[in-house]
């Protein structure tokens, strides 16, 4: 079978496991083709290796599980930064603007709480 590029768009999505609270971003290079019936099609790829298409059954690279939440590239990448240690300065460690008492203080009576990445993106969930 023969085929005719049709041309390449690039893609990134970022991804987050609702069962684990893995998540990740990943590029796409997306080749569009016609093969010599005229009939269109799509390839994926991720970093240069042939991948299925992300939209169609996603699975978490983690855990396995196919409960992921597709969203636009930098969504994971900002929470990632937000749950960084903090920079110090002379020696002193200061929070980041973003944290309320809240989520800083630990909660009573339960030690200390383990954040997970769907705990940070519960407020994008749409109801």
């Amino acid at each position: 079978m023969s085929e005719i590029a049709a041309g390449t768009a690039h893609e990134a999505y970022a991804f987050a496991c609702m069962r684990c609270g893995h998540g990740w971003e990943q590029a796409y290079e997306i080749e569009h083709h016609v093969d010599g019936s005229g009939n269109a099609f799509v390839v994926y790829k991720a970093d240069g290796e042939r991948v299925p298409s992300p939209l169609s059954t996603p699975a978490c690279a983690n855990c396995g599980g196919h409960v992921v939440r597709i969203m636009r590239a930098g969504r994971v990448s900002t929470v990632q930064q937000l749950l960084r240690p903090p920079q110090t300065t002379a020696g002193r460690q200061e929070a980041p603007a973003e944290m309320s008492v809240a989520t800083a203080a630990p909660s009573a009576g339960s030690g200390s709480h383990h954040w997970q990445l769907s705990d940070l993106l519960r407020p994008f969930h749409r109801r």
